[in-house]
């Protein structure tokens, strides 16, 4: 069969049922994207015959004769489609994985639907795309031509929006993602998995799928080294319990693990897998939070002993925190007002659009070599060399871009596999989660019972803060601890109160494992607190931003939960918060010209919410940067911190390029790879720019100094570093190669361990219509504020923020993971989970309080997780003021709010 890639001819035969993205993919056209597999995301789209099409969907043995464009294809080589080119001016894309699909889509659309009276309609028209990181105002700038990012920056860049590095590869594609590689003889690996939600194995059967052809392996527990750990990894890796077997006797969620089949294709493995027997004795289960401590109970890790990091494996206790500050049920008793409530959070899905994936391999010199899909390298290498007992040096890890992460990717849920299927059978060994994968076998966001109880006195002074808790983390207790410790710190300290008292507890179920999220559980609580301080203004009758006001912490009070030591390091590097509350005020009070639908169903109210973040995690954060420049006056940085979207990479070329007074085009970054730095915690925590940041100024400091102590040779002369070498005082410049002498290049090195920490601030503010009649909740005005300290790049700043609000209105309204009560996952693809698309984000006006951390890299602060966190209450508090009816429950689906207009629960 033959027909046309990108003007040139390919004769292949398909094999029977295969479909065009995994074809053209097979012969190296890795622009072509898999996001679903259902037609669902549009990260595969190609022209056919200048139609856009889902090649995912399209069988490849229709493709005769045909002409098919890739994203690659669109512009010659070197050059860019005009459609390209918006996209890099506009920076309509952040971790880039969707934007290839995006582009060929919008490459067919004329002018006058881009710009001219038809362009309303261009939400229709994009459809068939999803974006999960921008927010989408910046594809629609693009789309329409508008330029957001400086062309050519001089050497100053920092505060000027620079664009992304890898910015033309990306929009067409040859910016290579995870597996965007070619490995000769590749074998595939597949699970079998557990159709039972807790069982015992009895006896594994493997006698039919060895004998397949095709199958090299069919690994069972009795292969697996018998050693616990945790998928979820954190700088300390005590941090989670060791509760986790790479293959287990006994399987505690529907999807787990049984066997692992490594075959010479995808096709073959999967077969196999099929003819695996395996007996099984199934146990009692347990599906709800609210009985897993409860005395008769099954326990899920009943078998586990003391020194696994389990709380009270005999409760399905994972972790649980109790403390008072002062005496909360004296001042509840004694206060003016009180209010309470209890709200609920459900499961979400990170949908990050490229899956998880690994590759692996041994080198030419012995050592395994992972290429995987992780925000955290180095984390994995070492757990893995815990597992298997190898030595760190023995193995590399290597993260290429990352196709979207919020959390998802700070997690083993791959790379132990495929370890064990390369060290078993020596070969080259691939294993990719599908998307039904993602939503059945990959952690969520942990879904909670959060009870909230506020007191205050007659002026609108808090007076006591109660918290109750209740997290699900599933079978495994990956982030279990971590998210419970997390959501009740920031969403307590930034208040003010003499009385406070927590009781959380994460514990154990047999519903698929939770994990870690964007807000890493702060925005749960934090959507059951503001709820609450919003009600407890109601009931007050003072304005909800002046209740804020009176009650949040300033420079000088103590950030305490329930006592000091909560945040001992945690320190006001600078202060925003004001600001911030006075911007989102002005912003909501100002409006933006958008009117309610007209109709007497229709309600209109208003909304906000407060969140405070540590821009670190605590107990430390570490990074080692080195920095070299070369003859010509390039430099080169070499980073551990992955990148996928969270724009790190960009940022750290800004730093260095203003450090060194060159331009960012004369900046190479090597990254995310265990050879070479010789450490970086991860890219979580929102910590790539604040602790690998400051690190790369160290370096450069470092690298500066000698550079311009070399150029005077010890006299008594000033120097200056420029872009081509060190000016003298005098007015004469000495080149680089003059500098480095003999030498090829001159480097240094730098370092941070992420301490003492700062805080960041948010505030969100809606105005909304809800329709009565319907439930349907119309978002008219989204404003947020954020004190970010210095905004080292003002449109990549802005898009994370409304990235990050884009995702918290899909919580708000649209995205739950639902379950039928026994484990199973009753919407596991895209299509009936309700990802935002263009028609569903509002464009959310930004605003940036003008502050100065004295703890961040040029006092810049971290703003990756931040801008989800205030987000879900502040709607929540103005579909409540439409309405007058108070949801607790998320998401505020059409059904939901109908209901409680309706005096359902």
């Amino acid at each position: 069969m033959k027909f046309d890639v990108n003007g040139r001819e390919l004769d292949v035969t398909p094999r029977p049922g295969q479909c065009l993205r995994t074809l053209l993919r097979e012969h190296e056209h890795f622009e072509v994207k898999k996001g679903c597999d259902a037609g669902d995301c549009g990260a595969c789209s190609v022209l056919v015959d200048g139609v856009p099409q889902h090649s995912c969907i399209v069988p490849a043995v229709r493709m005769e004769g045909k002409s098919i464009t890739t994203a690659a294809g669109l512009a010659p080589e070197g050059e860019l489609h005009p459609v390209q080119q918006a996209f890099v001016d506009a920076a309509a894309f952040q971790c880039g994985f969707c934007t290839p699909g995006m582009v060929v889509t919008a490459s067919t659309l004329s002018e006058e639907q881009l710009t001219g009276d038809d362009s309303a309609d261009l939400p229709r028209l994009m459809k068939g795309n999803i974006c999960r990181c921008t927010g989408y105002r910046a594809i629609g700038d693009a789309l329409c031509g508008r330029a957001n990012v400086e062309r050519t920056p001089g050497p100053v860049s920092v505060g000027l929006s620079v664009g992304a590095p890898a910015g033309p590869r990306i929009v067409r594609g040859t910016e290579p993602f995870t597996l965007d590689f070619t490995t000769p003889d590749l074998a595939h690996l597949a699970i079998v998995q557990s159709p039972h939600a807790h069982a015992r194995v009895v006896a594994i059967d493997t006698a039919a799928a060895s004998a397949l052809p095709g199958v090299l392996a069919v690994l069972t527990h009795e292969h697996s080294p018998d050693v616990l750990f945790s998928t979820g990894r954190h700088q300390s890796r005590s941090d989670d319990p060791d509760d986790t077997r790479v293959l287990d006797t006994v399987v505690r969620f529907r999807g787990q693990r049984v066997a692992a089949v490594v075959a010479e294709s995808a096709a073959i493995a999967d077969e196999a897998c099929r003819l695996v027997r395996v007996d099984y004795e199934v146990l009692p289960a347990n599906f709800d939070p609210e009985l897993a401590d409860v005395a008769g109970t099954p326990l899920v890790h009943g078998d586990k002993v003391e020194g696994s990091g389990i709380a009270d494996a005999g409760r399905n206790l994972v972790a649980e925190v109790h403390g008072e500050l002062g005496d909360v049920d004296a001042a509840i008793a004694t206060a003016a007002a009180t209010v309470s409530g209890t709200w609920r959070t459900q499961r979400v899905s990170h949908v990050a659009l490229e899956t998880h994936a690994t590759r692996g391999w041994i080198d030419d010199d012995g050592r395994l070599v992972l290429r995987s899909s992780s925000q955290v390298p180095f984390l994995v290498r070492d757990e893995l060399c815990h597992i298997f007992g190898l030595e760190k040096d023995r193995v590399r890890v290597v993260t290429a871009r990352v196709g979207g992460g919020f959390g998802g990717k700070q997690e083993l849920l791959t790379e132990d596999i495929v370890t064990l299927a390369v060290l078993t059978t020596g070969r080259p060994v691939q294993y990719e989660f599908s998307r039904t994968d993602e939503f059945t076998i990959a952690p969520p966001r942990h879904p909670m019972r959060i009870s909230v109880a506020l007191a205050a006195d007659a002026a609108g002074i808090l007076t006591a803060i109660d918290v109750d808790m209740l997290a699900d983390t599933g079978a495994y207790g990956n982030h279990g601890p971590g998210v419970m410790y997390h959501s009740c710190n920031e969403s307590l300290s930034i208040y003010r109160c003499a009385n406070k008292r927590v009781n959380t507890r994460s514990v154990y179920t047999n519903n698929l494992p939770s994990g870690a999220f964007r807000g890493y559980g702060l925005g749960q609580i934090i959507y059951a607190v503001e709820s609450a301080m919003d009600d407890l203004a109601r009931e007050l009758g003072i304005d909800r931003f002046e209740l804020r006001r009176r009650n949040v912490v300033v420079p000088g009070d103590p950030l305490v939960v329930t006592k000091q030591e909560d945040h001992d390091d945690l320190l006001y590097g600078s202060y925003g918060l004001d600001q911030c509350l006075d911007l989102a005020e002005e912003a909501l009070a100002r409006g933006n010209g958008v009117e309610a639908p007209v109709g007497d169903t229709w309600r209109v109210g208003t909304g906000m919410a407060v969140a405070m973040i540590a821009t670190l995690p605590p107990r430390g954060h570490f990074a080692d940067v080195s920095v070299s420049v070369d003859r010509e006056g390039t430099y080169t940085v070499n980073v551990g911190t992955a990148e996928f979207g969270n724009g790190t990479t960009t940022a750290h070329v800004q730093l260095l390029a203003t450090a060194m007074s060159t331009s960012p085009d004369r900046i190479r970054v090597r990254q995310s790879d265990t050879d070479v730095v010789p450490y970086d915690t991860g890219a979580f925590g929102s910590a790539g720019t604040v602790v690998a940041g400051k690190a790369v100024l160290v370096a450069a400091g470092v690298l500066r100094a000698r550079l311009e102590a070399a150029a005077t040779s010890g006299a008594d002369a000033s120097a200056v570093l420029t872009a081509h070498g060190v000016t003298i005082g005098g007015g004469g410049t000495v080149s680089f190669g003059e500098l480095l002498g003999g030498d090829e290049s001159w480097s240094a090195t730098g370092s941070d361990d992420g301490t003492p920490r700062s805080v960041a601030f948010n505030v969100h503010a809606f105005r909304v219509a809800v329709d009565t009649a319907t439930g349907e909740v119309r978002i008219l005005q989204s404003v947020q504020a954020a004190d970010a300290g210095v905004v080292i790049n003002p449109e990549q700043l802005r898009g994370q923020i409304e990235g990050g609000t884009a995702q918290a209105i899909g919580t708000a309204l649209f995205e739950e993971m639902r379950l039928d009560g026994e484990g199973r996952v009753l919407n596991p693809e895209i299509r009936n989970y309700h990802v935002p698309q263009l028609v569903d984000i509002p464009e959310t006006e930004v605003s940036f309080a003008s502050t100065v951390d004295s703890l961040g890299p040029v006092g810049a602060k971290s703003m990756s997780e931040a801008p989800y966190n205030p987000v879900a209450p502040a709607l929540a508090n103005a579909v409540t003021d439409a309405i007058g009816v108070r949801p607790h429950e998320l998401p505020m689906s059409r059904d939901r709010v109908w209901r409680l207009l309706h005096g359902g629960a």
